[in-house]
């Protein structure tokens, strides 16, 4: 009785043995990580461990490195990976000071993480970001940054600027197995004394901008009513023109009428005269000496004439 309970026992503790040496032999790549594997008996094994579970000997240890994407931030807000005001200052060319919060992504390339492992002394991803990563960016940022004006960092040159320093630190992160995304200042803050200067120039050139827009907009309202103007005077003459030529057709009409008129009116005194005439011609050519006396007889009231005077006699007839 007392062997099998010890037997029960011994089994028992060696199954927890077996179950404490297997979880510690046991290691999780999570997702979008890899693992190098370094065995304290021969340096760094050439395969790398990708996503998932692995049997992992007791005298190996296993360092972690992000190849998915990561978002990193240095800003004076707590945003992320970033608790602390982690905002820094970087130079411009014509010599002001600004403050800068910047946000970039990154991740380690794949075919060169045993590289990485062995450049870091086995610093992890993690690790690598903090001692690396993010100093070298605040130095690389300002030599980008060395070759802006302010005013090209806050205006028209703020996308130019952002491009640059995205190449910029890539190029100088590639040799060491580090792969930088992108890079973006979101956000840029000159001292007081500069922030105050900008924007007295940005008021100067608004109210220039102002005086600019006034002279063009008097100059379009004066060749609007310059152009008003013209068409009312174009269209006086027109009416004056079509005025002037109504009272010529009007004058024209009368005096064509006044014309006809004439001509009418000498017509029909010449065929008035003309008709008198042949009448008058018609009543001579009727006068014949034996009508004349017929008339003068019709005409006689049968009494003889009467003479008066004495040496030369005054003959009177009576009607």
């Amino acid at each position: 009785m007392r062997k099998g309970m010890i037997g029960l026992i011994a089994t028992i503790v060696i199954a927890i043995l077996a179950l404490i040496l297997g979880l510690m032999c046991t290691e999780r790549i999570p997702a979008g990580y890899v693992g190098v594997v370094y065995n304290m008996n021969g340096g760094i094994e050439d395969k790398v461990l990708t996503q998932g579970w692995h049997m992992i000997s007791p005298t190996k240890h296993v360092t972690e490195y992000s190849i998915g994407i990561e978002q990193s931030y240095l800003t004076a807000g707590k945003n992320g990976d970033s608790p602390d005001n982690d905002s820094f200052e970087v130079p411009s060319s014509d010599g002001k000071g600004l403050t800068v919060d910047l946000t970039f992504t990154y991740r380690y390339d794949a075919d060169c993480v045993s590289e990485t492992f062995v450049r870091f002394k086995g610093q992890s991803g993690k690790d690598i970001l903090v001692s690396f990563i993010k100093p070298n960016i605040i130095s690389w940022t300002k030599e980008v940054t060395a070759r802006y004006p302010v005013e090209e960092m806050l205006a028209e040159k703020r996308v130019d600027l952002n491009t640059e320093l995205t190449e910029y630190l890539a190029s100088k992160f590639a040799p060491y197995g580090i792969i930088i995304e992108n890079a973006t200042l979101i956000d840029i803050n000159p001292d007081e004394t500069t922030r105050a200067a900008i924007q007295q120039k940005i008021d100067a050139q608004y109210k220039q901008a102002e005086t600019v827009i006034a002279a063009e907009t008097a100059k379009i309202e004066a060749e609007r009513d310059k152009e008003v103007a013209l068409i009312a005077a174009q269209k006086q003459q027109e009416a004056a023109k079509i005025e002037a030529e109504a009272k010529i057709a009007i004058a024209e009409a009368e005096a064509e009428a006044a014309r006809i008129k004439a001509e009418a009116d000498a017509e029909v005194t010449r065929i008035k005269a003309e008709a008198e005439a042949e009448a008058n011609r018609e009543i001579a050519a009727s006068l014949t000496p034996e009508f004349i006396e017929k008339i003068k007889y019709e005409q006689w009231n049968g009494q003889l004439p009467t003479v008066t005077g004495d040496a030369t006699p005054f003959i009177t007839l009576d009607p």
